[in-house]
């Protein structure tokens, strides 16, 4: 008799893992390109071949049973590796010496890893990488998915990390900063004044918004004036070269404004606001031999440029 799993196709499971990643049907329609009744009638498929109840509805949410959990995380793994040996042959086919996906958290996607990896890339002109900008929850599910082999990001305090390992390898440091637009401070910048400021920040419910949160209530500081509010760095700093106010942002980001002069760094004494960056991956992804390298590579590199230490090895 044939196996309930040789039965079910990995594009029913694909569904599956995006109605339970998107929480909901029609976005899952949506992102796969189908139509809703497509998508419930994969769902019932899935359902019926396993015998058990595996989605329930929840208000307007969704709600996995304790088996439909069971068979998402196994799918999810399989959907993930299949994704990964249509790559590997596809790479074979073409004559490729490697390929990587790598995510990245916005600040070290946007910031850091662009020149590393033209920096490899000139040293392996046989391999292909594509890099993907991510929000912290965003890079962990593409790993769980298999849109991207491993990822460099910071963490969301609320992120489920089930299933994935994360090696943090480096701080970058939140700094204050404003534009010669706006007067100097008249006296030390403690927690009070710091509080009545005006800023521009990351918008609210965003994860880069909650750990900024988090690092200034340490030191007692509840911002009680945010003016402008943006979902990517630069545009925050562009608001705040300006002449907005002033913001914490990434050091790793800044090397150029703070050269430059077109943005000055305003000193927090006593405060000290480091955020780790982590390597993360899938506990079971085999690397090819290309992405560990490239693995080698990143995290030396970046690990220096955050961190201020010369890279171990080369690319």
């Amino acid at each position: 008799m044939r196996s309930l799993v040789s039965q079910l196709s990995i594009h029913k499971l694909e569904v599956l893992c995006t109605v339970v990643e998107l929480n909901g049907f029609s976005r899952a329609a949506q992102k796969l390109n189908i139509t809703q009744p497509v998508v419930s009638a994969h769902i019932k498929a899935l359902t019926d071949k396993f015998d058990v109840p595996l989605i329930v509805k929840a208000g307007r949410r969704i709600e996995l049973t304790e088996d439909g959990e069971r068979v998402y995380r196994w799918a999810r793994d399989l959907v993930s590796r299949t994704r990964e040996i249509e790559r590997e042959i596809s790479d074979s086919q073409k004559g490729v010496v490697g390929r990587a996906s790598v995510g990245a958290s916005m600040t070290i996607g946007s910031y850091v890893l662009p020149a590393l990896v033209t920096e490899f890339q000139r040293a392996h002109p046989l391999g292909e990488i594509s890099v993907q900008s991510y929000n912290p929850m965003a890079a962990m599910d593409a790993i769980h998915s298999g849109a991207c082999d491993f990822s460099f990001t910071i963490i969301d305090p609320r992120q489920d990390m089930r299933g994935l390992h994360a090696e943090a390898i480096a701080s970058d440091d939140l700094i204050l900063v404003t534009s010669e637009r706006v007067p100097a401070l008249e006296g030390p910048p403690t927690p009070d004044i710091i509080s009545g400021l005006p800023f521009v920040s990351a918008q609210w419910g965003m994860p880069r918004r909650e750990i900024e949160e988090n690092l200034l209530e340490r030191y007692g500081i509840r911002r009680r004036s945010i003016i402008l509010e943006f979902g990517h760095a630069e545009s925050l700093k562009q608001a705040v070269r300006a002449g907005a106010g002033y913001a914490f942002v990434f050091r790793s980001s800044l090397r150029g404004e703070l050269k430059s002069s077109l943005l000055r760094e305003v000193e927090t004494p006593g405060m000290s606001l480091k955020v780790p960056v982590y390597f993360v991956r899938r506990p079971n992804k085999r690397l090819s031999s290309f992405q560990q390298r490239l693995v080698d590579f990143l995290v030396d590199e970046i690990t220096a440029q955050l961190e201020g230490h010369p890279p171990a090895v080369g690319p």
